[in-house]
């Protein structure tokens, strides 16, 4: 066969996608998107960076001599459980430690009705994938967890976003948005609500408004997913009850090690209505079949072996030692205007800016100042957020985050400055390009 004869690749027309798959895709794709904070890290990540953005916990308190022996020991005893397949709802000695965890938040609960899952992230997908079809409602506060606004998009969802204040969401706007869907003709499938030292605001839930907040959502049909990853960190040492403390029949509640142990080993839990934990199962084995038995015996093990209510309270100091550093530099660096929440738990503060500040559009230049954030719209399904950011207090050392939150102040006070001299439709060309820099994306 001559070269005239050779198969030859498509060539790329010009502009068409750099996809040539883009036509296979299922529709709901469209709605997958990377998350800012993702796209975040990588630059986040250089050293000379002080990254106020990722809500990375602080591993260096960990035991990590033991734990290494331990898991050692885990492979060499009993490696031909641990390394082999297992049970898609999860190991039983594990669930019943779970449900130990559970019982200080006030939760009564069988080891029957846990699902473990790959991190609590796999459990928010799988409550989504089972009870959202394409055009169904979600409730959930606004601002609002990143990685659920991603899981309720990737399954066509449409998120109605419900107002909080200093102590959570606020219950007459719950009504009030159950009654905007459902003059929509739309039926709301359920609340998506983080009550403890939430992620991104830092506020809790009012325990007075807790049983308020469930009877409207009984009243009204709506199931309460509830995510309480930061629940065990009060810096006081107060635990409040959980939601699915007060109603085990319509509340899913999805929990965490990642938070209180460690994040790479992902490990996380569901606990659900009973009928409502047989779809779960049977999600969990088309997803990923079971989840790995080495992560959740290395859990169970130290969870049977080391004082991690001990381990715990360290955390609980180490981060109300950072969040007093940043909460002490926020008061003496940011220019008049700004106001932000004083979580007492959890990992983040919420900081809403002057106006004439768009947080996106400034975060190139807070970059190249060498600090990172968080900007307040990738929390919003709706492009809400422009004059708010999610700082993060878990990870940097107290110095460092004093030294961040005084880079982001100059940051602050230069585009303070630009807007109060040119005006917006100026600022943004004296200032230079609103979009992220090709490092961010």
């Amino acid at each position: 066969m001559s070269n005239g004869d050779q198969p030859t690749l498509p060539t790329r027309a010009a502009g068409r996608s750099l996809d040539p798959h883009l036509a296979r895709y299922a529709a709901r794709t469209a709605g997958m998107t990377a998350s800012e904070i993702r796209a975040l890290f990588a630059v986040a990540s250089r050293p000379e960076v002080v990254s106020l953005a990722g809500g990375m916990p602080n591993l260096a308190a960990l035991p990590l001599d033991s734990l290494s022996a331990e898991i050692g020991e885990l492979i060499a005893t009993e490696g031909l459980v641990a390394l082999q397949y297992g049970s898609a709802q999860g190991i039983v000695g594990l669930r019943e430690q779970i449900c130990e965890i559970m019982a200080l938040e006030g939760i009564s609960a069988h080891p029957d009705d846990v699902v473990v899952t790959v991190g609590s992230q796999m459990g928010l997908d799988m409550v989504t994938r089972i009870f959202c079809d394409p055009g169904d409602v979600v409730l959930a506060e606004g601002p609002s967890y990143v990685g659920a606004l991603g899981s309720f998009a990737a399954y066509q969802a449409n998120v109605v976003h419900v107002a909080m204040d200093d102590n959570g969401l606020v219950p007459q706007a719950l009504r009030e948005a159950i009654a905007t869907v459902t003059a929509a003709g739309k039926r709301a499938k359920f609340l998506y609500t983080i009550p403890n030292f939430h992620n991104p605001a830092g506020v809790t839930l009012a325990v007075s408004r807790r049983a308020e907040i469930l009877q409207i959502c009984a009243e009204y049909g709506v199931l309460v997913v509830e995510d309480n990853p930061y629940g065990l960190l009060g810096f006081d040492g107060q635990t409040y009850p959980a939601l699915r403390s007060y109603d085990r029949d319509n509340v899913v509640y999805l929990g965490s090690f990642s938070k209180t142990f460690a994040a790479g080993l992902r490990v996380g839990w569901v606990l659900a209505p009973h009928a409502v934990r047989e779809r779960l199962v049977l999600a969990a084995e088309s997803a990923t079949l079971c989840p790995p038995a080495l992560t959740q015996m290395v859990v169970s093990r130290y969870l049977s072996t080391h004082d991690w209510r001990g381990q715990i309270k360290l955390f609980q100091q180490t981060y109300r030692e950072r969040r007093d550093a940043m909460l002490g530099a926020l008061d003496q660096y940011l220019p008049a205007g700004c106001s932000w929440t004083r979580p007492d738990g959890g990992f983040y503060v919420w900081l809403t800016v002057p106006e004439g500040v768009d947080t996106k559009a400034m975060l190139p230049r807070a970059i190249t100042a060498r600090v990172a954030y968080a900007s307040g719209t990738g929390f919003y399904a709706d492009a809400l957020g422009s004059r708010q950011m999610r700082l993060s207090f878990c990870y940097p050392t107290p110095e460092r985050i004093k030294e961040g939150v005084r880079r982001l102040a100059n940051v602050l006070a230069d585009e303070l400055e630009l807007y109060r001299t040119f005006g917006p439709v100026a600022r943004r060309a004296v200032s230079g390009p609103q979009s992220p820099s090709p490092d961010l994306a």
